[in-house]
C-alpha cells in the first residue's frame, strides 16, 4: 500500500492556471472550489489560498462586481507578460554589454604609457621610499608635539579654566 501524496503549491498553481486556460472563462471562488478538486485533484481547502497567491502575483486578474468576485486568466496575458519580461531582460543585456565594451575600452585607455620600464620601476620605488620618509617623518612630529608652543599654551589656559572652576566649587577657600 502507497500513501498518496499531496499536491505541491507549485503544481497547484499550474493546474489551478490550467483550469483557467483550458476553460478561457471566468470564475467565482465557489466555482473555482467546485471545479479544482474535480478536474485537478487541488483540495477544496487550498483552491481559495492558491487562488489568492495567483492574483497576489498577477498570474490571475480579479474584480468585484455587486457582491461577488470574479477571477480570470487568459493564455494571451501570459505570453505578453513573457514577452515584456523577456524584453526588459534583453534591454538589460545589452546595457549591460556596453557598459562592459565601455570598461574593457577604458582599461586599455588606462594601460598605455604603464609599459613596465626600468624607468617606471625606479619612480615606483623612488615613491615607496618617500612614502615611507613621510611616515617616518610623522611620527617624529607626533613624539614631539608635547613640546610644540601651541600645545603647551592649550594645556597652561586648560589647567587656568580647571582651576578657576574647583576655586569655585570649593567657595575659594584656599585663597
Amino acid at each position: 500500500m502507497s500513501k498518496k501524496r499531496g499536491l505541491s503549491v507549485e503544481e497547484k498553481r499550474t493546474r489551478m492556471m490550467e483550469i483557467f486556460f483550458e476553460t478561457k472563462d471566468v470564475f467565482q471562488l465557489k466555482d473555482m472550489e467546485k471545479i479544482a478538486p474535480k478536474e485537478k485533484g487541488i483540495t477544496a481547502m487550498s483552491v481559495k489560498e492558491i487562488l489568492q497567491s495567483l492574483v497576489d502575483d498577477g498570474m490571475v486578474d480579479t474584480d468585484r462586481i455587486g457582491t461577488s468576485n470574479y477571477f480570470w486568466a487568459f493564455p494571451s496575458k501570459a505570453l505578453h507578460a513573457r514577452k515584456r519580461k523577456l524584453e526588459a531582460l534583453e534591454t538589460q543585456l545589452a546595457e549591460s554589454s556596453q557598459k562592459k565594451e565601455r570598461l574593457q575600452q577604458s582599461i586599455e585607455k588606462s594601460k598605455i604609457g604603464r609599459q613596465e620600464t626600468a624607468e617606471r620601476a625606479a619612480l615606483i620605488k623612488e615613491l615607496a621610499a618617500l612614502r615611507q620618509k613621510k611616515e617616518h617623518l610623522k611620527a617624529e612630529i607626533d613624539k614631539y608635539k608635547e613640546c610644540d608652543p601651541d600645545v603647551v599654551e592649550e594645556i597652561r589656559q586648560a589647567n587656568k579654566v580647571a582651576k578657576e572652576a574647583a576655586n569655585r566649587w570649593t567657595g575659594d577657600l584656599a585663597g
